[in-house]
Order: structure tokens, then sequence, then C-alpha cells
């Protein structure tokens, strides 16, 4: 079965059996994570979490830039939304799921917990990435179709083996594990309809139900053994089918292949589904600078899949109502890339959503169905304007930028590390971070815990 298959890859697993590049790449993806952890706090909704997670379990687990104040599912729970929260984080692109964001908070409060080393908690952290990529791998995309949110189905199954891993649970106590996190998963896409909240807590949900399936596995509790092919696992339940196609990906190349080396890092504060468009609306305002009272009209070729996300319904998504609407609507973010020429965090500040010329050329955004598109192997996107004087303008994106085949370089991740953490962060206490992050593996766990503990004043916007 496949959690067996899972459970004794992971108990057989050596972090000197990992080459040392995706050792590297792991550090610097837990890197760009934390960056953007560091980048959230101060917002509103993150300022929130943190009530929440007070409220609901105070103890001595690390938050990121909120010292050791929780219990661990709560602090998982909480930097699950701190690194998720503004939308900037990694995407496997065959399993469309943010994974590091819900392994990274569950091995981080795990073997802050158990007193583990820092290597440890590095192989923890691969196990769980390798084991949650290929379980949405199965799904290509079909998730998001029946109205599921992936991060928070998938990302729970390989972060209760990361967890297991650091609590010291057995092979057979990390299928049970795995049995036990079929009840737990969970993840709506409604939030689509009214810009809700509800997707920011996904991942650190999934952390915390993690942490919680691994715990009870570890003291006994029997959960069910085909947790992923049986006849009410995983697959029959949210994709409606006991035997998908492409089952084997599940297991296919486990621990040969590494798909953290297939994993996307975003270097646009928005959906992966709306960067290549993005990049494409900005290299046309490199190019042509052109203003928005020139632009008659602007069409946007999207795969088929992604248009319920970042392009329906029309309405709203050419007048967003907040952040996180902005982040997942192909008119705000083409009409911003085409008159600024960029998209940032910047870009989601409340004065920058009300800019009216922004607003103005957004209701004249349309799309269409991109017919050669490879997605999701890649997040494809063209934009084609049609000028007031006549001219037709189009740029294509066919292989959107941070894709495993266009990469950004760890160089390139340190730099939108740094950028992120100057947002709260002083220099001196960013070089720490990132020092302690790289080289998690030459110290103990409570070390890294306690420099991303320490206590954030302000945010330094």
């Amino acid at each position: 079965m496949i959690s067996q298959t899972y459970a004794r890859f992971a108990t057989q697993l050596r972090l000197e059996d990992v080459p040392a590049a995706v050792r590297t790449r792991a550090c610097h993806l837990m890197l760009d994570a934390v960056g953007t952890g560091f980048a959230a706090i101060g917002q509103d909704w993150a300022i929130r979490a943190f009530a929440a997670g007070r409220d609901l379990g105070p103890g001595s687990a690390p938050v990121l830039g909120h010292g050791r104040s929780l219990a661990p599912r709560e602090a998982a729970l909480v930097n699950g939304v701190l690194m998720h929260g503004l939308d900037f984080d990694d995407t496997h692109s065959r399993g469309v799921i943010h994974a590091t964001v819900t392994s990274l908070p569950t091995v981080l409060a795990a073997a802050d917990h158990a007193g583990a080393s820092g290597a440890e908690l590095l192989r923890g952290y691969i196990a769980a990435m390798e084991i949650s990529t290929r379980v949405g791998m199965v799904a290509a995309g079909g998730f998001h179709r029946l109205g599921f949110h992936p991060t928070g189905l998938v990302g729970a199954f390989g972060a209760a083996i990361g967890a297991g891993l650091l609590l010291g649970l057995d092979a057979e106590q990390l299928v049970m594990a795995q049995g036990i996190m079929l009840s737990m998963t969970s993840g709506s896409l409604e939030f689509l309809e009214d810009g809700a909240w509800t997707k920011r807590l996904h991942p650190g949900w999934a952390a915390s139900s993690a942490l919680t399936a691994a715990t009870l596995a570890r003291h006994g509790i029997i959960g069910p053994r085909a947790a992923y092919e049986g006849r009410f696992g995983f697959y029959a339940l949210y994709l409606r089918e006991r035997a998908p196609a492409l089952l084997a990906q599940a297991t296919d190349g486990l621990g040969d292949t590494w798909e953290i080396d297939a994993v996307s890092v975003k270097p646009i504060p928005a959906c992966h589904m709306t960067h290549a468009a993005a990049d494409a609306a900005a290299t046309i305002f490199a190019e042509h600078h052109l203003s928005g009272d020139e632009i008659a009209r602007v069409t946007v070729l999207v795969p088929e899949s992604v248009i319920p996300i970042v392009c329906e319904p029309s309405a709203p998504k050419k007048v967003p109502a907040g952040s996180y609407d902005a982040q997942f609507s192909i008119p705000y973010v083409v009409a911003t890339a085409l008159l600024k020429g960029r998209f940032t965090l910047d870009e989601l500040d409340p004065a920058a959503l009300a800019d009216p010329a922004v607003l103005a050329l957004a209701q004249r955004v349309d799309y269409a169905v991109d017919p050669d598109t490879d997605y999701p192997v890649h997040f494809t996107g063209e934009v084609v304007v049609e000028t007031r004087d006549g001219r037709r303008i189009a740029r294509r994106e066919a292989v959107n930028r941070g894709a495993p085949d266009r990469p950004l370089t760890n160089a390139d991740i340190r730099d939108k590390f740094d950028l992120n953490a100057a947002r709260c962060l002083s220099p001196t206490r960013a070089a720490a971070v990132a020092d302690a992050v790289l080289h998690v593996a030459d110290h103990s766990a409570a070390h890294l815990s306690d420099i991303l503990a320490e206590v954030v004043s302000a945010p330094r916007f």
C-alpha cells in the first residue's frame, strides 16, 4: 500500500543519501518561506491569527518574530499562516500545492518539541516535501476542479510523516499516522467567492493536524491502512476516483528522483497562475510604455483549468475588494504590470488597490482559453493588447519564471529573502536568520527556533 511505501521510505531515509545539491536547495526553500513569513508580520490577519493561537494554546514553541509563545500545534498553525498568508511562497507545479508552508511549520514545531538536531529537522522536511508533492501529483489539478484547495489536503500527509520522524515513530506508526490524517484533511476554495481569509489558514491547519495525527499514532491510535487507495480513501473521497489514472505517480521515483528540485519559487506575490501573464504584461510595458488611455482592450490567454480561480467571477476580479482578491485576479495583476512594469508587495497596499488608472484598465482586461498550454507542467500565459490606434501587441510566456526549467537560483532566493526580511528585520538580524536556516544541519533545532522566534517589535515598512 502507498502508506507503507511512504513509511518505509521515510524511516530508511538518511540525510547523507540525499544529494548535496538537493539538501542545499531544501535549505533555500526553507529560507524563502521564512522570509515570506517575516514579511507578513504586522498584517491585520497575522495579528489576529497570533491572538487566536495565544487563546487556544500558550506555550514555549517558536513563532516567527513572536517569541517562544505558543503550544506546538498552535505555533505550527500560526507559522503556517505567516509563511503562506502573502501568497508569496513556493509551489510544486505538478502537485499544484504550496509544499514548504505545511512541511516547515510542522517539522519546526516537532523538532523543537523533541529536542532534535538541525540535521534531523532537515531530514524531516525533505521527507515531508517528497511525499506531499507526490500525493498531489496524482490529482493533476483535479482537486481544484472539485472546489478543494490542495495544499490543505495534500500537505497534511507529508507533514504527518515529517512530524512522525522527529517524534520517533517507527514505520508501522507512520502508516497509522497517515490513516489518522485521512480524517483531518480539509481546504475549501470558497474563499475565492468573497475574499475570505480562510486560504491563509489551510497550511497551518494542515501542519497542526499533522502534529496531532503523528502524536496520536505514537500513542497507539489505529488508523486505516489504505489511506490513499482505499474504498473510502483519500482519492476516492476528494477526486471521486478510487484508483486515479495517475496513481503510480504517488510512489514513482521515490528516493531516486527528488521533487524538491521541481519546486517553483515565486518571483511575484500573487497566485502562481497569474505569473506568466504578469511577466508578459511587464515586458510589454518595458518595450512600449503604453498609457492606460492608449489601450483599448486586453485579452489574456490562460489554461482552462485556472479560469475559475483567477478569472471568474468576472466582476469582482476587475474590482478587487482586498489584497487577496487582487492576488487571484488576472485583470488586476495584468493591468498593474501593463501600467507599472512590476507586481510587488507594494502593489497590494490599500493605495495601490484603489489606483483609478489600474482599476479602469482592469475593466478592459478579458480572458480566453490558451489552446497551447501544457498546464500544470507550466503556468502559461499570453497577453494581447489592442491599442486605440489599431496596433496589436502580444507577448507569450510559455514557461513561467521560477518554474523548474526556468528556476530562480539559490542566489535569487537569498535576494528575495533579503527584500522580504527588510520589511521587519534589521540587516544584521536578517543575516543571522539566513545563516541559521542555510546551515541548519550544523546546529540544534533549538538554535534555529531561538533565532526565528526573537520578537519583532514593529514592522519596518
